[in-house]
């Protein structure tokens, strides 16, 4: 069976890490969660108040750790899901975080990015050249990554698929899987 990592921290936006994690196990994915620590992380839930100019932020849900970021065995692993929230913020700057990260990339195996989670990749050089969805405030910062910001749900590059946050999860969700499906044989799928 097909095995994706899922790479994230405390204050993950809870829809941007809870849809792609039941969409690969929905898929016949296992999905294995990777933090800092084993403490569950803390989730955090993002609305949209008419009566503030950014997003608000409340807790959510707590999401079981399976494995510490320093433990993960990348060869363990066919693909790799970032989803956002304020986590990709702080996450990119632990040397195993880029470790895991650059070995997907290396290795063109799928990797999906939600929301805030291009920050991941985009700190260590790794979407120059590329084309990538994020959450339109960061549009910048991925432009003086090198890359080209793509305004749609389901942006896919190669190996790579990504969207603009969790309103996108629909045709996300398809692309991803799409991607996903046809970096494993028929036969381990």
């Amino acid at each position: 069976m097909p095995r994706a990592l899922l790479l994230t921290g405390d204050a993950a936006e809870e829809l941007d890490t809870m849809y792609p994690y039941y969409r690969v196990q929905e898929g016949g994915w296992d999905v294995d969660v990777s933090s800092r620590t084993m403490r569950d992380v803390q989730l955090v839930i993002h609305e949209f108040d008419p009566n503030s100019d950014a997003y608000v932020e409340k807790n959510g849900r707590k999401l079981p750790v399976d494995v510490p970021w320093a433990e993960v065995d990348v060869e363990r692993y066919d693909a790799l899901i970032i989803p956002g929230g304020r986590a990709p913020e702080w996450i990119r700057v632990d040397a195993d975080v880029r470790r895991i990260t650059e070995h997907f990339f290396a290795r063109n195996l799928p990797i999906a990015l939600v929301c805030h989670g291009a920050q991941v990749p985009a700190v260590y050089g790794l979407l120059k050249g590329r084309k990538t969805a994020c959450f339109p405030p960061i549009t910048g910062d991925m432009e003086n990554a090198g890359a080209t910001v793509i305004d749609a749900p389901d942006v896919v590059d190669g190996n790579l698929v990504s969207c603009r946050g969790w309103p996108d999860m629909p045709q996300f969700g398809r692309a991803m899987m799409e991607v996903f499906s046809k970096s494993v044989s028929p036969a381990s799928a």
